[in-house]
């Protein structure tokens, strides 16, 4: 795999002279200064393709921190890598509603976090495994990182978070890494936010509709399930099935609402998926915020049709 470029060039004062650059140049309007004593190189920006495109389009909060982090980058001291809500950002992690970018940076004893406007910096004790690079910057273990946010975070940002780092399909970390770290840094304050992370939710708001439904009493169930026709074909990819009751639950974003191709491809899988003998649910956002009893009663009377019968 080729070395990352990162999409932002920012340098310090130092490198600018060995640019050939003075020092009056570098204080013009052209070049900016993101933090004390770096500058960023004026230029077109950087033409962006795939997951860089849909991260930019999709999570812009998250674009804004990745190109925050990559302008710190020369301030960085050898030994020092970002860390807390930087290093969940960093990995794409659902962050908090009304989360702005923010930089976390820490360093290992004996040695110490930045101190600099703009930054938040954090001495931290040593353990294997530590950090690592990730496209091209230092960042904190996915589960060291959950662990230091989780001082900051309601239990349900959490939960969201951990949903997303231990799908296994990603390959971050598992619930037990998580539950270790807890362990270690917090004792066993996390214990319950825990017990309720699943591997299998693929969105933060696929895990806000699991726990609205189960806080409502309804039966657990499996996530992200591929159905399958009668010849082995796929048919559709569910959210969340209820094999023993014949419901299949969805969350659907509608982000291809606008798409006319899309749209009539999902009414079509919607067709099959209700031909193969499946109550289907679709719960759009509306049904999920900013209350979920919509999405709730949706299901549960789904359920109660495929003869379920809601505890007393």
């Amino acid at each position: 795999m080729p070395p990352h470029r990162h999409h932002v060039d920012a340098f310090t004062v130092g490198e600018g002279r060995e640019r050939g650059l003075t020092r009056g140049e570098m204080r013009g309007m052209a070049y900016r200064s993101p933090f004390y004593g770096v500058r960023e190189a004026p230029g077109d920006p950087t033409t962006l393709t795939g997951a860089d495109l849909r991260l930019a389009t999709y999570a812009p909060h998250l674009w804004e921190l990745r190109l925050l982090a990559e302008r710190y980058v020369p301030r960085l001291r050898p030994g020092q890598f970002y860390s807390h809500d930087t290093a969940l950002a960093l990995a794409e992690v659902p962050t908090p509603d009304r989360w702005r970018p923010v930089l976390h940076v820490s360093a290992y004893r004996p040695n110490s976090g930045p101190s600099a406007r703009g930054v938040t910096g954090h001495r931290l004790q040593m353990r294997d495994p530590g950090w690592r690079m990730v496209r091209g910057l230092p960042v904190e273990h996915p589960a060291r990182a959950w662990v230091q946010a989780s001082t900051g975070w309601s239990g349900d940002d959490l939960i969201a978070a951990a949903d997303f780092l231990v799908l296994r399909t990603r390959g971050l970390t598992t619930v037990g890494a998580l539950r270790a770290e807890a362990l270690a840094m917090r004792g066993h304050v996390l214990d319950a936010v825990l017990d309720d992370v699943r591997d299998g939710a693929e969105s933060f708001r696929e895990t806000r509709l699991r726990l609205a439904c189960q806080r409502a009493g309804l039966p657990e169930p499996a996530l992200n399930v591929d159905l399958l026709g009668p010849s082995g074909e796929l048919i559709a990819r569910i959210d969340q099935l209820y094999r023993a009751f014949g419901v299949a639950a969805e969350y659907d974003g509608r982000q291809h609402a606008l798409d006319a191709r899309q749209f009539a491809h999902d009414a079509d899988r919607w067709d099959a998926i209700r031909a193969t003998g499946w109550d289907h649910v679709r719960i759009l956002r509306h049904h999920l915020e900013p209350d979920p009893s919509a999405a709730v009663a949706k299901i549960a009377a789904a359920l109660v049709r495929g003869g379920w019968r809601p505890p007393l």
